[in-house]
C-alpha cells in the first residue's frame, strides 16, 4: 500500500477510496494529526500543575496524548518522566492518572474478551434484562434536545475526542438516566475515539455502569454547569427541566428505586494480575522479520529496537475493521503514525500476510511487541505454527508490580504501586 503522499488532503482522499467500508460507518476526518512528531510535540507542552489543578474542567490543562498513548506512540514511562521533569511537586495528580491506563491494562490482560462482559454485577438496583441492548438513535444522532448531550455526541462523531469527564457524562446519560446496556455506549465510543482501546474504554464504562465499581456514577447539573462553565445550560431548551435537575439524593431515588434492597455486601470476585512476565532482550534469530501491531506505532518499540534492519510490518485487518465499525478518522490517524515508521503496509488476514512476508524475506523468525489484546494471542499461535515469535516488552515499565497484584479495585492497585509510579526511570 502507498507510503508517499504530497499532503495531508492527498492522504485523506487516498484513505478514503482505500477504506471505503470506515468512510461508510463514518466519514468524518479528525483534526488531530497521527504520528511520533506531533506525539512529541504536544508531550512538549504538558503542564502537570496546571493539569492538577483544572483537569475535570472541559476547558482545563489536558494533555491530549491518549490518542498516542493508546497506540504506543509514547509510552506511560515517557510522559511520566517528562511531567516529573518539568514539575516535579506537581506531577502527582497526571501520574495517578496514568496509572488507570496501566491498571486497566493489567486487568485487560487478565481477562481477556471477557471485558466484554458485566465483569459483576449492577448496584443499581436493576436486572440486566432492565437495560436496553441498543442505543437509542436520538442519542447517536445528537437530537435529544439536551444541549450538553448532543454537543457531546457531535463532537464525537466529528473530532474523536471527548474530554474524560464529558465521557463519563455521556456515559452516565445513557446507561441510568436512558437505561440502556453499557456494552452499546462503548462499542459506540470505540467506532469513534481516536484513542479507544477495550481496556480504558470497556472497564471506564462499566466503573459508570457499577459492574466494576461499588456504586453507580451519576451526575446533577450544578455538576455539569461547574465544570462547562454554563456554556450548554445557558442554551439548552431543557433548562430548568431537565433530566439533571436536582441533588442527588433525589436523582438516586428517582433513577435506582429498588437500589438499597441489591446493593452487594460481598467482595468483588479476586483478580489477579499474570506472575508470567514477557521477555525484554534480545533473541536468537538471525533473520528476524518486525510485526508491528496497533498497540506500539512508535520508532522506538521494542521489536523496532531490537531488529534495526529487520524488514517490518503492518497489516490491516479487514476482518476486524468490518466487525468493530471503525471510523474512518481512526484509520487516518493509525495511516498517519505509520507513515513516519520504516514499515511495509499491507491489508488482509493478519497471520498469512505476517507469513507471506517472511517467506519473502527468508525469515527464521517473527519479532513483535507485547500487548494484553486477546486477538493477539490468536495470530501468534498460528504463526507459532510455522515459525516461532517473540513478543517483546518497554525496557522500562511504567511500574514493576508486585506477583500477584491484587486488580479487584484501583485503589488496591494504587497503594501497591504507587511510590514506584512517582519515581524518574531511565
Amino acid at each position: 500500500m502507498r507510503r508517499d503522499f504530497p499532503n495531508r488532503a492527498a492522504l485523506v482522499d487516498y484513505v478514503r477510496r482505500t477504506f471505503p467500508g470506515a468512510a461508510a460507518v463514518d466519514a468524518h476526518i479528525a483534526p488531530t494529526l497521527g504520528g511520533r512528531r506531533i506525539a512529541e510535540t504536544t508531550l512538549a507542552h504538558i503542564d502537570p500543575a496546571a493539569y492538577a489543578a483544572t483537569r475535570n474542567h472541559l476547558n482545563g490543562a489536558v494533555t491530549r496524548l491518549s490518542p498516542y498513548l493508546r497506540h504506543g506512540v509514547v509510552s506511560l514511562t515517557e510522559v511520566r518522566n517528562a511531567a516529573l521533569h518539568r514539575a516535579p511537586q506537581a506531577a502527582a495528580k497526571l501520574i495517578n492518572e496514568l496509572g488507570w491506563r496501566d491498571y486497566y491494562r493489567r486487568v485487560y490482560s487478565v481477562i481477556g474478551n471477557a471485558v466484554w462482559r458485566d465483569l459483576e454485577a449492577y448496584k443499581t438496583g436493576w436486572q440486566v434484562h432492565d437495560y436496553a441492548a441498543t442505543l437509542p438513535a436520538d442519542i447517536v444522532a445528537g437530537a435529544t434536545g439536551l444541549a450538553c448531550i448532543d454537543a457531546f455526541s457531535r463532537e464525537l462523531h466529528t473530532t474523536g475526542y471527548l474530554h474524560n469527564h464529558a465521557r463519563m457524562w455521556l456515559a452516565a446519560y445513557i446507561v441510568h438516566f436512558r437505561r440502556v446496556r453499557w456494552q452499546a455506549g462503548a462499542r459506540w465510543f470505540l467506532t469513534h475515539l481516536l484513542d479507544g482501546d477495550p481496556a480504558s474504554n470497556n472497564l471506564s464504562w462499566q466503573w459508570v455502569a457499577s459492574t466494576f465499581s461499588h456504586k453507580p456514577y451519576i451526575f446533577n447539573r450544578e455538576n455539569l454547569e461547574t465544570f462547562t462553565g454554563g456554556v450548554y445550560c445557558a442554551v439548552c431548551p431543557q433548562r430548568g427541566r431537565c433530566d439533571f435537575e436536582g441533588e442527588y439524593a433525589l436523582l438516586e431515588q428517582r433513577l435506582f428505586p429498588h437500589r438499597q434492597a441489591a446493593v452487594a455486601t460481598t467482595e468483588p470476585a479476586p483478580l489477579r494480575s499474570s506472575v508470567s512476565q514477557p521477555v525484554r532482550g534480545p533473541m536468537a534469530l538471525s533473520r528476524p522479520i518486525v510485526w508491528l501491531h496497533g498497540d506500539n506505532l512508535s520508532p522506538h518499540s521494542p521489536a523496532l529496537l531490537a531488529a534495526a534492519n529487520a524488514p517490518a510490518l503492518w497489516v490491516w485487518d479487514d476482518a476486524l475493521l468490518a466487525r468493530a465499525r471503525i471510523s474512518l478518522k481512526r484509520v487516518l490517524f493509525l495511516y498517519e503514525c505509520l507513515l513516519e515508521l520504516p514499515v511495509t503496509i499491507r491489508r488482509g488476514e493478519v497471520a498469512a500476510e505476517i507469513l507471506r512476508f517472511a517467506a519473502e524475506h527468508k525469515a527464521d523468525g517473527v519479532i513483535t511487541n507485547v500487548t494484553p489484546a486477546p486477538g493477539f494471542a490468536a495470530i501468534r499461535r498460528r504463526l507459532e505454527q510455522t515459525l516461532p515469535v517473540v513478543a517483546l516488552a518497554e525496557a522500562e515499565a511504567f511500574v514493576t508490580p508486585p506477583v500477584g497484584l491484587d486488580l479487584r479495585r484501583f485503589s488496591r492497585y494504587w497503594r501497591k504501586v504507587a511510590a514506584d509510579a512517582l519515581q524518574m526511570k531511565a
